[in-house]
């Protein structure tokens, strides 16, 4: 069944990324289905990390030679790009290490300000049951240290946000909503519009983690209406090592700085420091520079293939795996069984096997998948689970990686003696 050819090319856009070519457990060729946790890179983003390394490595912004004014020309390109893939003004780009520490600078910030942004006792905070632990842990700790209190959405059988109480959960005490926009355990795409709508009515703040939407649609920060958008390098062909919160810049502006040090300064004395103007005013210390250059580098590639494209080839073939993965008899899909308003990533339990146990016999036949709670364990809970195992796909993903995965499915009942 060719379903993908509509849309992309994936065996030309596989030839980009070498590590798709390998075969791992001697002779089997890899399938690999875990995207949701990081995305491979094709060869073009390789080679801008050893190009910079080669010849252009030095610190940004502070030196005057050649080496500094080339990095930093290349490091503040890869801020014009992201700006430019989210539709940002490039100021209100701020680059972290990950999603997680972009997520922990905005919960602790709206904690240490005054007002009228500030988080203060008796203020609630709303997260929902599905968020991964990045977007609960940090508004915890929060509420714990000022007193705030911690509100969330159920998830309902169907793997959706329970709304039904939406005006009763989002309200006057309301300071801070924060919310997944694609779960990376259920694949649910959430109703960003209406939790937004809600929560400005009631003059609170909307973070967004973006983790599992930025890599996989078309991202335009305006039009989501969030104040504050949190996604990572890694799960978009880009390195390990950086991501990226988008504010809008009134807020950033207002809010105090999350880290000191270097180049976030703009005049230290023994008794008081003033701050840089933004962005670099949240970016303490020489930042990720290869990595920006390299996230750059993904920018380019997925404008190249157009946001549009990849979508539409992993709706197609999510609706695919959906499709064969019901086939499987004992197989339960935990999140959406259908391929409305969901993303790319499928959780599913086999009958009584434990997740550890199908992911190590998919292994042994060359099939990459997570097993685990996936940073989600609230989901698993909510669900009566010990774990999922989760296949996710990707521009490269292909039809013939999906029947891999349903045949490998077989392989792990028939060890078992299902």
């Amino acid at each position: 069944m060719v379903i993908n050819s509509q849309f992309l090319d994936t065996d030309t856009i596989r030839k980009d990324f070498p590590i798709l070519q390998r075969l791992v457990h001697g002779d089997k060729p890899l399938v690999y289905l875990d995207n949701a946790a990081t995305s491979q890179s094709p060869q073009q983003v390789i080679d801008s990390i050893v190009e910079y390394y080669s010849l252009h490595n030095a610190n940004v912004h502070r030196g005057i030679h050649v080496l500094a004014e080339e990095a930093t020309a290349l490091y503040e390109g890869g801020r014009d790009k992201v700006a430019a893939f989210i539709n940002a003004p490039r100021e209100e780009v701020v680059f972290t290490k990950n999603s997680s520490e972009a997520l922990n600078l905005v919960a602790n910030v709206l904690g240490w300000a005054g007002e009228p942004y500030g988080i203060r006792p008796g203020d609630e905070i709303v997260i929902s049951e599905m968020e991964h632990h990045s977007n609960i842990v940090p508004w915890q700790l929060t509420a714990e240290r000022i007193g705030a209190k911690l509100r969330w959405f159920g998830i309902t059988d169907e793997g959706r946000l329970d709304l039904s109480n939406l005006d009763e959960v989002i309200n006057e005490r309301t300071k801070v909503v924060s919310l997944v926009h694609i779960s990376n355990i259920l694949g649910t795409v959430n109703p960003v519009e209406t939790i937004v709508k809600r929560a400005h009515e009631v003059g609170a703040l909307v973070v967004l983690d973006a983790s599992q939407s930025a890599p996989h649609l078309p991202l335009d920060v305006q039009a989501l209406g969030a104040d504050f958008v949190a996604f990572t390098g890694h799960k978009m062909l880009g390195p390990t090592g950086v991501g990226v919160l988008w504010g809008r810049r009134d807020l950033l502006e207002e809010l105090p700085p999350f880290l000191g040090g270097g180049e976030m300064i703009q005049t230290v004395t023994m008794e008081k420091s003033t701050y840089a103007g933004l962005p670099h005013k949240f970016e303490a210390g020489t930042p990720p520079i290869a990595e920006v250059i390299a996230l750059g580098a993904a920018v380019d590639y997925l404008n190249g293939i157009g946001m549009e494209n990849v979508a539409a080839h992993e709706h197609a073939i999510t609706e695919y795996a959906l499709k064969r993965l019901q086939e499987v008899e004992d197989l339960r899909i935990i999140g959406p069984a259908t391929n409305q308003d969901r993303g790319a990533a499928i959780s599913f339990t086999l009958g009584d096997i434990h997740p550890h146990d199908v992911g190590q016999v998919l292994d042994e036949h060359g099939i990459a998948v997570r097993v685990g709670h996936h940073c989600a364990r609230p989901v698993c809970v909510r669900f009566g689970i010990p774990a999922t195992t989760r296949a996710s796909f990707y521009l490269y993903s292909t039809p013939a990686e999906v029947d891999a995965l349903v045949e490998g499915l077989d392989q792990v009942k028939r060890f078992f003696g299902v």
